[in-house]
């Protein structure tokens, strides 16, 4: 194999990228099939991921078919279990890959690509954490980069590992919204009075709690935007926090310029909601993932988590809000495990309005 110990590539034929992670993850692994493809552009390349994430591939102009793992089977019986695993592994064994890329250091995506059989299979570097010997399950390890990095690139190291180097080309992220989902959105508007780019989308709360900003401020936001001639849409998750953070801000705004569809949304919805907004206001979300994906105006708010790593990518009508304290990013879930973080109930209504104001006049 030479300098690098890079493995010849020549023969590969059909790819399996593993991603068993949370939504935005799994979009922020789009540039890894752009990339494939562009340096395989016969090969079949496939993508495994949890069932929740699949609409974040969907349509991917690059992949040829999505394997998912229903996590519903967690709380079924041990045989049930057991034999819906095994019925995966026999699948993925099936397809005979030649190149099996795993992009966590979790198990089951290890023992996935293991069960592959490929002749080459990339792992990021486990750093003895889980299985015994889990790192001599793969061909090819990806060290971890102990300083600041987008996880866009940390995912890209995978095929730098094997001497496979992105291009300026392959860098966007990838997200299709179905006609479908467009022409409900479109009616929705409709129906309620919004038009398209007449609204500001407000997307205020994460799975995370620590990681949102004041319901109370983004209610303040709201009446300032409405009393300067903005209407407002609130989306969000369908998690009962969620829910009853949208409902709090629809209540204090009480204003029929503000249209509440927290939970009431596919992701491929609230990404033609995004589409069609003039601006998204958000927090460290799936949502701001989304937004960088469709180049749309943004306005994020980031307190614990680092912006660094997960803030917005290749989007250059993107603003980050955060505030001055030296200790973050701390990455912790609130001040000393408190679930509340004050970097975040630091930051100024007017700050954030002022840099929204800033983006919506830009052309």
């Amino acid at each position: 194999m030479g300098y690098g110990n890079y493995p010849e590539l020549k023969d590969v034929k059909k790819i399996l990228v593993i991603k068993l992670r949370h939504l935005g993850d799994v979009l922020l692994t789009s540039p890894i099939f752009t990339t494939l493809k562009r340096n395989f552009p016969n090969a079949k390349i496939h993508a495994y991921i949890y069932k929740e994430a699949f609409p974040m591939l969907d349509k991917h102009s690059c992949i040829d078919k999505i394997h998912v793992y229903d996590r519903g089977y967690k709380s079924k019986s041990l045989i049930k279990k057991l034999k819906y695993e095994f019925s995966l592994l026999r699948k993925i064994k099936k397809e005979k890959y030649d190149l099996v890329i795993n992009l966590t250091e979790g198990d089951r995506g290890a023992i996935a690509a293991s069960a592959s059989r490929a002749r080459i299979r990339v792992g990021i570097d486990p750093e003895k954490k889980g299985m015994h010997k889990k790192d001599k399950l793969y061909s090819h390890i990806v060290k971890n980069c102990s300083s600041p990095r987008h996880t866009v690139e940390k995912n890209l190291d995978a095929l730098r590992r094997i001497n496979l180097f992105p291009t300026s080309q392959d860098l966007d992220l990838e997200f299709v919204i179905d006609e479908n989902a467009e022409k409900k959105v479109k009616d929705l508007l409709e129906k309620n009075g919004f038009l398209e780019k007449d609204y500001i989308l407000f997307h205020p709360s994460s799975r995370w709690r620590f990681k949102c900003w004041p319901q109370k401020k983004f209610s303040k936001l709201a009446k300032e935007l409405i009393d300067d001639g903005f209407k407002i849409i609130i989306t969000g998750g369908k998690d009962t926090y969620e829910k009853e953070m949208a409902d709090a801000i629809a209540k204090d705004v009480s204003s029929e310029k503000l249209l509440n569809l927290s939970g009431q949304t596919s992701l491929k919805e609230l990404g033609a909601l995004i589409k069609k907004s003039k601006a998204i206001v958000c927090v460290d979300s799936v949502s701001l993932h989304m937004a960088s994906a469709l180049k749309a105006k943004t306005v994020v708010l980031f307190g614990p988590t680092s912006d660094i790593n997960w803030g917005p990518w290749k989007n250059p009508s993107a603003k980050v809000i955060s505030s001055n304290m030296s200790c973050r990013p701390c990455f912790m879930d609130g001040c000393g495990g408190s679930k509340i973080s004050e970097c975040l109930l630091q930051i100024q209504t007017d700050v954030v309005k002022q840099n929204l104001y800033s983006l919506l006049e830009k052309k």
